[in-house]
């Protein structure tokens, strides 16, 4: 490895963590605080670090040096790093906010609680699905209380919530179908010949991390790394985790059994404009299966949707249950048909409410001080990541996937398997 924290020290620092774990606040005073050091500084690490300021930020990392100085003159009593592995020695920490680019997520939040500090992780929670299984299994086993940065969910208008309550009240009937978009896009990224060589301030290496080395490119660093298979999932890994969220929460979905997908011709390098992705959920207790489809690009549930597309475009779920339909985005809410519902009046609501707009960091915050759970702990988020990540799998290898998501494999495609197993390079292990 090329940066100054060479393989040796970091095998052996890995090796030190975990015999010797720092056991540190599981339950305490509300009122207290909390020492806190964030992974990330920038675009959305920057988000997370703004919604946990109000406790101690006692270290800061982040391999672009400017960045990190920046963030440091805010946080002048926070130690500053360039390499995580190197934080994680600093002993006064509880808890630890990943906000690197997906990646990294793994081998940050893997670290982080094995050397016993709590975790909030942004979404998804990793790039292959053999990863999230990984961050998965070791919240369960080291009880650390976890997050997954899905702010949507929390949401001070709480819209979810009263979506939520909608749909298990029975309002819209039994639902056997959903319809999931986003309008974000990925995979238009042009790259320039005779890239430079990376900027004075940034550890490359480090800012690859476990990853197969490839050579700098700007397009990689600091926010486009979304438009390459070699660091993220385009458009249904960004978003998925927002707009499908509000499917498996309302549901009661997990995993799914099959999942198969259409769209363009596989690209090696950038991911796909256009996607479409039909998964198929088994039925849970009472409630019967379920056939889920997401559309990204130039598709879009013009036929479920007809005029209602265009004031939606921008993503929604759409619920079609037996007596009704439900339509819903972030903030907004529509119970079809109109004239159905014209009188309808909705259940008590029976979702507690979010409170206040960083309520999805405080909510982690007060279940480390006081016990309990987060709502998008690790137990809830990894199904969730994992389902959406198995959509990418089944468009680059071109075959419906029947999916054992106990043995992570999919079923009589062994072609699958690079892309559902993490390969790092040496020196990184999770």
């Amino acid at each position: 490895m090329n940066s100054s924290f060479n393989r040796r020290r970091f095998l052996a620092t890995s090796a030190s963590v975990l015999a010797a774990p720092y056991f540190l606040r599981s339950q305490g005073s509300p009122n207290s605080k909390l020492n806190i050091a964030c992974i990330g500084t920038a675009g959305r690490a920057a988000g997370d670090i703004e919604g946990v300021k109000g406790e101690n930020i006692v270290a800061l990392c982040d391999v672009d040096e400017t960045n990190l100085n920046k963030a440091g003159e805010k946080f002048p009593g926070a130690q500053k790093y360039r390499d995580f592995r190197k934080m994680l020695e600093q002993k006064d920490i509880d808890a630890v906010v990943v906000g690197t680019p997906d990646h990294t997520h793994a081998v940050c939040a893997v670290a982080a609680m094995r050397s016993g500090r709590h975790v909030y992780c942004e979404k998804p929670l990793a790039r292959t699905v053999s990863e999230v299984r990984v961050m998965t299994d070791t919240a369960k086993q080291t009880k650390r209380i976890t997050q997954m940065g899905n702010q949507i969910h929390s949401h001070s208008g709480n819209n979810y919530r009263r979506c939520v309550e909608l749909v298990q009240s029975g309002a819209i009937g039994p639902v056997k179908e959903v319809h999931v978009w986003a309008g974000a896009i990925y995979g238009n990224k042009t790259v320039v010949a005779n890239p430079p060589p990376p900027p004075p301030a940034l550890d490359y290496d480090l800012w690859l991390g476990p990853v197969q080395y490839v050579s700098y490119r700007p397009e990689f660093v600091p926010f486009h790394w979304r438009h390459f298979w070699h660091f993220g999932g385009g458009t249904l890994a960004d978003f998925w985790c927002h707009f499908a969220d509000l499917a498996h929460w309302a549901l009661d979905l997990k995993y799914p059994l099959t999942v198969e997908a259409e769209g363009p011709a596989v690209d090696p390098e950038l991911v796909p404009i256009d996607l479409k992705v039909r998964y198929e959920y088994p039925a849970r207790g009472k409630q019967p299966p379920v056939k889920l489809t997401w559309y990204q690009g130039k598709y879009r549930p013009e036929q479920e949707l007809g005029p209602l597309l265009e004031k939606w475009k921008g993503g929604g779920v759409l619920f079609v249950g037996e007596k009704g339909r439900l339509l819903a985005n972030y903030t907004n809410r529509l119970l079809l048909p109109e004239d159905t519902y014209k009188d309808f009046k909705p259940p008590t609501p029976f979702v507690p409410d979010a409170k206040g707009g960083n309520w999805h960091h405080e909510q982690w915050i007060q279940a480390i001080k006081t016990g309990g759970k987060a709502e998008c702990d690790f137990s809830y988020a990894g199904p969730l990541s994992e389902a959406g990540l198995l959509g990418n799998v089944a468009f680059r290898v071109g075959k419906k996937l029947n999916w054992d998501a106990k043995t992570l494999r999919a079923m009589g495609c062994p072609e699958a398997d690079q892309y559902i197993q993490h390969k790092y390079r040496e020196g990184w292990k999770i």
